[in-house]
């Protein structure tokens, strides 16, 4: 076994954890060490105070999965004020080997190695991720990941995108509605506004203005608590709001990207949600294309169960680009 350290960073968490490679390549992944981003000043000193948990000393290689674009010389966080120069980590971190990939990139490649077992049946028929085509990869966290995966075989390539970015497009008074409200403080409305952990807020205090409600402001952990233990009446429709905005754009994902292979929902909220989205109306929503209604009722949607797929991904990508570090 050779090891690797794998970091998954996202706007609130970065976590970190040693990865063992065997010779063929089959990855183990230790326990994860999850921080704060907001309790660094830097990813530097997020990777010190990791050194120190594991005794002073790490693997010479890291494979980083990143929540944003990587490409260029600086790459700066879509929703924490951290910078990473990735031509300064051999000096910096110690690790001459490294792999920088997109957060959702690197849960592709999880998709890709995971067996049939770790995948969760959401919405279409219950049957296997495709082996020759194309699968479409999308995750609500902080923000809303996406990627896809197109493969053939035991060959397969992995593409991250910006589709979070895309533009929300209403189905109903009630989007409508939350739309109003999102473009007071937005000129251009995406689709992460809405479909993300924080985009709770908005759904919640729109569904209020709906009823002429008042409602104390709440932070959007207080309105997925209150939520999803059904503590509160106008929280509970605001997740079940939520998961129909999730279906319709999960839908979308699928039609741009091509992903009648399949569609898998990742990321911590994702996980989070894994016993209501096949109970909501999700799937009503997927299927809700119009001319294409037929073709999506086609598409199996499954939901990732790996503990954390952005760590394994991330050191997937990284033998797939480097082979097995040294030992």
């Amino acid at each position: 076994m050779s090891e690797i350290v794998t970091v998954d960073i996202g706007g609130t968490h970065a976590r970190f954890a040693i990865a063992k490679v065997a010779k063929d390549g089959t990855i183990t992944l230790g326990e994860p060490e999850t921080l704060h981003t907001e309790d660094h000043a830097s990813f530097q000193t997020a990777w010190q105070d990791f050194r120190q948990r594991m005794g002073g000393t790490l693997p010479d290689a890291v494979a980083m999965a990143i929540a944003g674009p990587v490409g260029g010389e600086v790459i700066r966080f879509t929703n924490n004020p951290w910078l990473i120069r990735p031509k300064l980590i051999p000096e910096k971190l110690g690790c001459p080997r490294y792999t920088v990939v997109n957060d959702f990139e690197a849960v592709a490649h999880a998709v890709a190695r995971a067996p049939e077992d770790q995948f969760m049946y959401v919405a279409g028929p219950d049957e296997p991720l495709t082996s020759d085509g194309t699968i479409s990869v999308l995750g609500p966290g902080t923000g809303l990941g996406v990627a896809h995966l197109w493969r053939s075989g035991d060959e397969y390539r992995v593409q991250a995108t910006e589709g979070g970015h895309i533009e929300f497009a209403p189905l109903d008074n009630i989007e409508d509605t939350i739309l109003a409200r999102l473009r007071k403080r937005h000129r251009r409305v995406s689709v992460e506004r809405v479909v993300s952990g924080p985009g709770i807020v908005d759904i919640y205090q729109a569904l209020a203005a709906l009823e002429k409600r008042a409602v104390a402001d709440m932070d959007d952990v207080s309105i997925w608590t209150a939520g999803m233990k059904g503590e509160d009446s106008l929280a509970a429709a605001a997740v079940d709001r939520f998961c129909l905005s999730l279906g319709s754009v999960a839908g979308d994902i699928a039609l741009a990207q091509g992903g009648f292979g399949g569609v898998v929902i990742a990321g911590g909220l994702g996980y989070r949600l894994r016993d209501l989205l096949p109970q909501s109306g999700f799937a009503e929503r997927f299927r809700a294309k119009g001319r294409f209604d037929s073709l999506m009722g086609t598409i199996p949607v499954k939901l990732i169960t790996h503990p954390q797929p952005g760590l394994f991904g991330a050191a997937a990508a990284f033998v797939r680009q480097h082979g097995c570090p040294k030992l």
